[in-house]
């Protein structure tokens, strides 16, 4: 699915190889690849530039660029700007000054063009990740509700009974009967929200031990205080640093006095909601 935001027509760029491709498509691409990306676009164009109005620029999170929007320092100056806007997860609009001594709100480029150029730099993630271990009853709403918010779903589990495509119809379901070889499969990083639900302690526990040296933004678990500390124990004892273990939000969800495993899973999701938004922030 093309980014959201791409309003331009169509126009073919040359990629590294020379081949030419359409931009959205490799956009499109890139975004199954689970990458950020910035489509640049000269959005207006005062005096002499470069590149006319509808140019474009694909940068992806990386610094791998697609097209071009002028080349030299402009270029590299834009390149920038849309790495930066990538990070801080904001779109933004700037006007690049074609001449020496730019103007307050301008981008200096030392270029002696002699005009002015707006770029709108238009930020695209990847759906957010999120992995469901177990697919029993708090599991299943949980999975609903994400997948409703628009989530990447995988779902983790050694019970093929639970585990199945009518159940979670639009997830990447990992299963095994061995279950630490599930968990090995279901691919965590600093994108990633982790909800550990199973239920089982041991399950719980194997799950905790895969995910929790994992750059996961989020990781979660369902239990009693009791069983909690007691695995913050083995944990410790397993020599497990204690920064790692206090990333652990335990219990999961916020307190909202839920009972229900909808009510539960609507709790796991606010939660979830809450620290996605603090990552945005400054």
């Amino acid at each position: 699915m093309p980014p959201k935001n791409f309003f331009i027509n169509y126009q073919l760029i040359a990629n590294g190889d020379n081949m030419s491709i359409h931009i959205f498509e490799k956009a499109s691409q890139i975004l199954k690849e689970e990458r950020k990306i910035a489509l640049c676009t000269v959005v207006k164009k005062v005096g002499s530039g470069p590149r006319e109005k509808g140019a474009k620029m694909l940068v992806t999170e990386d610094g791998i660029t697609f097209g071009t929007i002028g080349g030299g320092t402009l270029e590299r100056k834009i390149k920038e700007e849309a790495l930066k806007a990538i990070k801080e997860g904001k779109s933004k609009s700037l006007r690049f000054a074609l001449y020496e001594g730019a103007k307050e709100k301008e981008v200096e480029t030392g270029l002696w063009c002699g005009g002015e150029m707006t770029v709108f730099i238009d930020v695209n993630e990847p759906k957010p990740r999120m992995i469901i271990v177990g697919s029993g009853h708090i599991a299943l709403p949980t999975y609903k509700i994400a997948d409703l918010l628009g989530f990447n779903v995988t779902v983790v589990d050694d019970d093929s009974e639970s585990l199945t495509k009518d159940r979670f119809p639009n997830a990447k379901r990992v299963y095994n009967k061995e279950f630490e070889e599930a968990l090995k499969e279901a691919r965590a990083d600093k994108d990633t929200y982790v909800v550990i639900v199973h239920g089982e302690p041991k399950h719980d526990l194997a799950a905790l031990r895969n995910f929790i040296h994992k750059e996961a933004a989020y990781l979660g678990i369902l239990g009693s205080h009791g069983k909690l500390s007691r695995m913050r124990k083995i944990l410790k004892e397993e020599s497990v640093p204690e920064e790692r273990i206090e990333r652990i939000c335990a219990p999961i969800g916020l307190e909202i006095g839920a009972e229900t495993p909808e009510e539960i899973a609507v709790s796991i999701i606010a939660e979830i909601i809450r620290e996605k938004s603090k990552s945005k922030k400054p």
